[in-house]
């Protein structure tokens, strides 16, 4: 079997005596979408945290292409592409000045005007980042990411506080990517997201894994008729209230 693109066995992670990652432990395989599901502070931007080598975990390990990323900094961040949640952009910066400023982090970039057309940015590449709407911002976060030409991919949260429409522009793009051979790890609170995207998924509730499998697989374990259903009982009744 090939190496996993990522794999994590038996992660924890406290901060001010609460465990916020509690023994977590999954794989994620070459070109898959997969998903860490979970309510607002469960721990997944903390798991991401602890696989990108950006915090140290107190017990267990993570690897990408089977490599610490704190330890192998270099060689890792060549191969893995990330949005987090809490992306800053200089004030007053154009879509095209991030793009080269991102870009000169790279030793081989991605052709950025290829990427900008594809996500269909490339007539805003004048704008200032600061006028862009929620979802070219979003997708702008995603070309950014994908500057290094990564092998893996990290979303965190990529379509919180989207309408509709601009998240399913957004699905179409995750897609695009996937059709392409990328592996894509996201999080995120939308179960529909999810179900649309995502071809395996870990549910965590306050650190704990309490499901994991393709998302079907999760959806018949839970005897629910779809992933929102299966999460909700997975979550027990005061996910509910």
């Amino acid at each position: 079997m090939n190496e996993p693109a990522v794999m994590v066995q038996n992660l924890t992670k406290s901060f001010s005596g609460r465990r916020v990652v509690d023994g977590l432990s999954f794989q994620v395989q070459k070109g898959e979408v997969f998903a860490l599901l979970g309510h607002n502070g469960a721990g997944k931007s903390t798991t991401i945290d602890l696989i990108l080598g950006l915090k140290a975990p107190d017990e267990g390990s993570a690897s990408i292409w089977g490599m610490d990323a704190a330890r192998s900094r270099k060689q890792v961040f060549e191969r893995v592409g990330v949005q987090l949640q809490n992306t800053q952009y200089q004030p007053n910066i154009t879509v095209e000045e991030a793009c080269i400023e991102y870009a000169s982090l790279y030793a081989a970039p991605e052709n950025y005007p290829r990427l900008l057309k594809q996500f269909g940015l490339d007539a805003l590449k004048k704008s200032f980042v600061s006028k862009l709407s929620g979802g070219e911002r979003q997708k702008l976060s995603v070309v950014l990411a994908l500057l290094g030409n990564p092998d893996i991919v990290f979303l965190d949260e990529l379509t919180t506080g989207l309408d509709v429409v601009a998240r399913r522009e957004v699905w179409r793009t995750l897609k695009q990517l996937k059709e392409q051979g990328l592996t894509i790890f996201l999080t995120t609170h939308y179960m529909e997201e999810a179900e649309a995207l995502c071809d395996r998924a870990c549910i965590i509730k306050s650190g704990k894994k309490v499901a994991e499998g393709t998302v079907n697989e999760v959806i018949a374990a839970s005897g629910q008729k779809n992933l929102e259903d299966a999460y909700l009982y997975l979550m027990g009744e005061e996910e509910l209230l």
